[in-house]
């Protein structure tokens, strides 16, 4: 098995400290990022961040859900990192200054990639694709934040 990876970035118009918050509200403003290849989202513990657990289900082709259990943490300022319980996807959420009032916000998300021709194929096509649902998020957070 080898490790995909998918990265998405962008700079917002938004002080890096209310990005974040907005990013770790679960209870609030996170679902209203969420694009519509998100379904069932759900706080079951917490909702501001550190100690949240989240639930969704995570279209990323019309034949590919992904039912995803999410620990929330913040190791480091600026990081918030969701663990998936139900598999290896680790996505972790960075924003950093980028300049007077703007913020750059980059979405890591890597997992365990199957073995064979059919990792071959998941590793090739799975971080583009889920690289676009994540640009969609990250245009609703800049909306959200940049009012």
């Amino acid at each position: 098995m080898a490790q995909v990876e998918a990265v998405a970035e962008r700079i917002i118009t938004a002080k890096p400290d209310d990005v974040f918050d907005a990013l770790a509200d679960y209870n609030g403003t996170r679902e209203k990022l969420l694009s519509e290849h998100f379904s069932e989202y759900e706080v079951r513990e917490g909702g501001d961040g550190q100690g949240t657990l989240v639930h969704w289900k995570l279209q990323a082709t019309s034949k590919r859900i992904r039912d995803c259990l999410l620990d929330v943490s913040e190791p480091t300022d600026g990081e918030l990192v969701e663990k998936d319980r139900n598999s290896s996807m680790v996505t972790t959420w960075t924003v950093t200054p980028a300049g007077e009032g703007k913020s750059r916000v980059v979405v890591t998300t890597v997992w365990n990639g199957a073995g064979g021709i059919g990792g071959f194929f998941e590793k090739t096509f799975a971080p583009k694709g889920l690289g676009r649902i994540y640009d969609s998020v990250l245009g609703n957070l800049a909306a959200e934040v940049e009012k």
